[in-house]
């Protein structure tokens, strides 16, 4: 049987360590794409050499252009650029909106059935850019974000209960940023709801704990990002469509009626198999937690018209 192939855009941090947790459990062969010459080829021949090591037999090719991502089942957009002091959301924005329609347009001509997963940020954003540059329908464009932000508030709530994080499950909608919406009334401790575990207060803080995640990260570091936990975010994506395994799981996807949105990008649960987004599980919201999704929604949407209507390429 023919293994899926993989291609990751961006061989630094995010897209090396993802490379090398799609290629280490085995779901397809992979193929790292950067345009700094000689890196992603270096740190490809790196990571298959340590193949016999830690057991695998997935192929991993490093290249500077696009022909070895002919036929890509599923593209990972990690490339673009990291905030930087006194650089504004919207000067991000710009210069990864170019660096995504640049590589999203290559994609477009050399793997027109792929998945895209995107992770490049500010990502609800990014994957619009994505999805009118390919020209791909919503099932095959989704963000990353979810279940980073889900993934925080587990290993926040954790170390607060002093559990093993297999043993909490949360859920977090909304955009990938300050108005994320975690939902603490489905946030459970091995089938216990949260609210029944801990004070208000302390929630709270978790919560807004959460809502910093990436911040804090970037502090601690001094120089750089998150990279460990984006990257495992990725590989339970791309698991659940190799193998179709139809998890429901957190993630930006584009709306069309559903909670009352859209032709807007937000975090929600939807299940992923193999065709990619195979449909949104609805929740139940209060009046309070639906209104708190539509301000973070319309802020993404503010976002949103902020983006040319032509990226030139």
């Amino acid at each position: 049987m023919k293994k899926p192939k993989i291609t990751v855009i961006g061989a630094g941090n995010v897209g090396s360590t993802t490379a090398m947790r799609l290629a280490e459990s085995g779901l397809g062969d992979v193929v790292l794409v950067d345009v700094v010459e000689g890196m992603p080829q270096g740190k490809a021949l790196d990571l298959y050499q340590a193949a016999p090591v830690v057991h695998h037999d997935s192929i991993l090719v490093g290249t500077n252009d696009y022909g070895p991502t002919e036929g890509s089942d599923i593209v990972v957009m990690t490339a673009g650029l990291a905030r930087k002091p006194g650089m504004s959301r919207d000067d991000l924005q710009d210069a990864n909106a170019k660096i995504v329609a640049e590589c999203m347009s290559r994609v477009a001509k050399t793997s027109r059935d792929a998945i895209v997963i995107m992770v490049t940020n500010p990502l609800d954003v990014m994957c619009e850019v994505a999805r009118r540059v390919t020209g791909f329908p919503r099932e095959r464009v989704i963000g990353m974000a979810g279940i980073l932000d889900t993934a925080r508030m587990r290993a926040f709530i954790a170390m607060e209960m002093g559990v093993s994080t297999e043993s909490v499950f949360a859920i977090v909608l909304g955009g990938h940023g300050d108005s994320m919406v975690p939902l603490p009334r489905y946030t459970t401790v091995s089938g216990v709801p949260l609210p029944e575990l801990l004070p208000k207060e302390k929630i709270d803080a978790i919560v807004q704990r959460t809502a910093q995640g990436g911040g804090e990260i970037v502090k601690l570091l001094k120089t750089g990002s998150a990279y460990y936990a984006p990257a495992a975010g990725v590989w339970e994506m791309v698991d659940s469509i190799v193998r179709d395994r139809k998890k429901i799981l957190p993630c930006s996807v584009y709306l069309q009626g559903e909670f009352g949105l859209k032709d807007v990008w937000v975090g929600v649960p939807c299940k992923l198999g193999a065709s990619g987004m195979e449909g949104v599980f609805e929740l139940k919201l209060t009046q309070e937690e639906l209104a708190l999704l539509h301000k973070s929604a319309a802020d993404v949407k503010n976002q949103m018209n902020k983006l040319p209507a032509d990226f030139g390429v």
